[in-house]
């Protein structure tokens, strides 16, 4: 591993390389092995695993950085490489029986998700019965094994969230990732056929929020003590963040060199182009510090001897959609007036693009759905049905 100092120096070494390869991992539709060797040789994706399995341990704030940097080189690296490390931390919070089973033989291990509630489970002796199609797996073909949800009853009799953990011998990744925009994610279906797994494999969502699961305090480090979804979620804001970041950067570099086809007039010397980069430069800065004061606030949670609270939680979901939101209307207003060469294949530009549009897509980036969560919440009622 290099000297340097922070998982964000380290990561910074391999920049070059990832983002020339970035044409590459969209045409293979997956990050490149040859990528995936470099971070795990800088770390990154053992940023989250517990030391006992001779992991880093970092905090989000320092995870949330790196992938910042990474995916102003490679969105879909970025988005797919940030969930293969950020699944260490719900492992860790799972019973010690699974994480030696993950991470006994090989520290390396990687895992993917599908946490969406699909699969159909049935109660059986010793666990359950798990079928199912599960979509959006990004760098599912890295990975050994697979966190999947569904739902069962849980303390209350009513059905709930839970999670799975399936190995990869017990599911089939079917190609079916043909998108526009983070192509090189690798986001595969995994198709599950009455799968088998042991209760020590599976555990209740409403748990793992709650500091309630089977192995909460296994290990001693403040990153453990958060809940799973903000965590788990801590990707999707900052990698449309870096990429947004690395689109309003090319825009600024165009700006002295441009020239306008049908005038010969200099770019530069547009007023609504200088007052686009002026407003889509403060949207970002503001994204940027919203997400940094939550990663702060995580830290300092997980610092404390008090549980993330419900307000927490809250806050954190809508912060992360709304930064997000704030990233799309950036690289709208820049991307719009970038002229007839932003759209050519070979421009970084619109694939920065394509990629940000695709990671707001997410349901967890949806910023309607959030709000409907942030608003009841504010008002003191019930948050409406669908929402989450």
């Amino acid at each position: 591993m290099s000297a340097a100092t922070t998982l964000s120096d380290r990561v910074r070494e391999l920049l070059p390389a990832i983002a020339e390869r970035a044409p590459e991992t969209e045409r293979l539709r997956r990050v490149p092995e040859e990528t995936i060797a470099e971070l795990r040789s800088v770390g990154y994706l053992r940023a989250f695993v517990p030391a006992k399995y001779g992991g880093l341990e970092v905090s989000p704030y320092e995870l949330a950085q790196a992938t910042r940097i990474l995916a102003g080189a490679c969105t879909s690296t970025a988005w797919a490489a940030q969930l293969l490390a950020v699944h260490a931390h719900p492992i860790a919070n799972f019973s010690p029986r699974l994480q030696e089973e993950v991470w006994g033989a090989d520290p390396d291990t990687l895992l993917c998700s599908s946490v969406a509630p699909m699969g159909k489970a049935t109660q059986v002796d010793g666990g359950i019965r798990l079928s199912g199609r599960y979509s959006w797996s990004s760098g599912c073909e890295h990975a050994s094994w697979a966190i999947v949800g569904f739902k069962m009853p849980g303390t209350s009799g009513e059905p709930e969230p839970h999670f799975a953990v399936v190995p990869r011998d017990d599911y089939r990744i079917e190609d079916t990732w043909h998108v526009m925009g983070l192509k090189g994610t690798g986001s595969q279906d995994l198709v599950m056929e009455d799968v088998f797994v042991p209760d020590h494999r599976v555990e209740s969502v409403i748990g793992m929020n709650l500091g309630m699961s089977q192995g909460y305090g296994t290990h001693p480090a403040p990153l453990f003590g958060l809940p799973f979804l903000p965590v788990f979620s801590l990707g999707f804001s900052v990698v449309g963040l870096g990429a947004a970041e690395a689109l309003r950067d090319l825009y600024q570099q165009r700006l002295s060199t441009r020239v306008r086809a049908y005038t010969g007039t200099k770019v530069s010397q547009s007023t609504p182009a200088l007052v686009r980069l002026a407003e889509a430069t403060h949207e970002l800065r503001c994204a940027a510090r919203l997400l940094e004061h939550d990663w702060e606030a995580m830290q300092a949670r997980a610092e404390s001897t008090e549980p993330a609270t419900w307000d927490d939680l809250v806050e954190w979901r809508g912060n992360q959609a709304y930064a997000t939101r704030l990233c799309v209307r950036a690289a709208d207003r820049l991307f719009e007036a970038s002229g007839g060469g932003a759209v050519r294949d070979e421009s970084t530009m619109q694939r920065l693009w394509r990629d940000i549009h695709a990671g707001a897509a997410h349901a967890y980036s949806d910023y309607d759905v959030a709000a409907q969560t942030v608003g009841a919440h504010l008002a003191g009622i019930a948050p409406p049905e669908g929402s989450f």
